[in-house]
């Protein structure tokens, strides 16, 4: 890594410059069975399908079906011969997130820009072409065996990606307003993340938005500690959670120990009716976690007005919370495995640019009481 010495402007501008991102390309699980989980999120989440790759493809080793919804992009991706990678990553975690892709203009220049500020190369940067255009894609490792993968897709008007083919389906559910990732959450191990989030400032530019103790996020049995990390324009947030202290075993430790080390523990999906959406999905078979009746009692106390009904919120279980600039509506799958892994959190930003700290102690105590059914808190 460079030793160069940087005035405090030249810092800013580096810390922001070097690695512009424009969001979430897409976000790619590694899964025991791409097609059913791919009918399982058309299905419970109404997503599209988009496209293809396999052995009719000219893919030997996987099976990826593509699925899309707005501004929001799931690939699914299964091994179908044994002993590569993808079979290894999930005889180990089970179901899991691989890849947490991002948008960029110049895939090159971020791979050598993050290589160089010490990120561990994944992919060195690679131009995939068809009739469609190229595409140049690249990549860095992060937590545990979850990988950046920076897609430029500038001269590329492709369904997809080179080596994808359209899905089309005369299967096509309605969607249930579902817009973009807000943010991914990552679980580390113990004492791992300030090195990660070190990681995130010197090899990609983020900077530490919001901290949060085990003072801030605590229950009578467990805690955590989080700190939410940020790319210049906002477009990219990536908490990241490691245990703390307690009487009993945390849901991060809970997730470290079924998925057998540090990943992404949940991805939050944006709304812009967020009654709507929860409606949706709880009819299509969405299981969220339980919030008590009486966190409703005092919430407004806490909270002020809001623009939206109490009585519905109350009835789906969506948590509110209030910073600064506004405020944001949200609520929690419960793990979408049989393992304690994974979920989703639905969110819904009302000017609110926080991640929701008032709700931690009524969630993480909902959450525990899912632990405790499981015989894991």
């Amino acid at each position: 890594m460079s030793t160069e010495v940087l005035s405090p402007s030249a810092k800013e501008e580096t810390a922001t410059d070097f690695l512009p991102l424009m969001g979430t390309d897409y976000v790619e699980f590694y899964v025991g069975n791409a097609k059913q989980a791919a009918h399982y999120y058309k299905t419970a989440f109404g997503f599209q399908s988009l496209a293809y790759a396999g052995p009719e493809t000219g893919v030997k080793d996987r099976a990826s079906y593509v699925v899309r919804q707005n501004k929001l992009t799931f690939v699914l991706t299964t091994p179908i011969r044994e002993n590569n990678e993808i079979a290894r990553h999930i005889a180990k975690h089970g179901d899991g997130v691989k890849v947490l892709a991002l948008k960029v203009a110049d895939a090159t220049s971020a791979w050598e820009e993050t290589t160089k500020r010490g990120g561990k190369s994944y992919l060195e940067p690679t131009t995939l072409k068809d009739n469609e255009g190229e595409l140049v894609m690249s990549g860095i490792h992060t937590y545990g065996d979850t990988v950046h993968l920076f897609i430029e897709r500038k001269s590329y008007s492709g369904v997809f990606m080179p080596g994808y083919r359209k899905w089309e389906s005369v299967y096509n559910p309605p969607s249930t307003g579902l817009l973009y990732v807000d943010h991914c959450v990552g679980n580390v191990g113990w004492n791992q993340m300030n090195p990660w989030v070190k990681f995130y400032e010197d090899v990609m530019g983020f900077k530490n938005i919001l901290s949060f103790d085990d003072n801030d996020i605590s229950t009578e049995y467990s805690a955590l500690m989080s700190k939410v990390m940020s790319n210049g324009n906002g477009y990219v947030k990536f908490p990241i959670n490691e245990p703390a202290e307690g009487k009993k075993k945390s849901q991060v430790e809970e997730y470290l120990e079924f998925y057998n080390g540090e990943g992404v523990q949940h991805v939050a999906l944006a709304t812009h009716n967020i009654i709507e959406t929860v409606t949706a999905l709880k009819n299509r078979g969405v299981e969220f976690v339980k919030i008590p009746p009486s966190y409703y009692a005092t919430v407004l106390e806490r909270v002020g007005h809001i623009d939206e009904d109490l009585k519905p919120l109350s009835e789906l279980g969506i948590l509110i919370d209030r910073d600064d600039e506004g405020y944001l509506l949200q609520i929690f799958s419960k793990p979408v495995e049989d393992r304690p892994t994974l979920f989703f959190e639905i969110i819904q930003r009302k000017g609110a640019k926080s991640f929701g700290k008032g709700n931690f102690k009524a969630l993480f105590e909902a959450i525990e009481r899912e632990q405790a059914e499981r015989g894991n808190l």
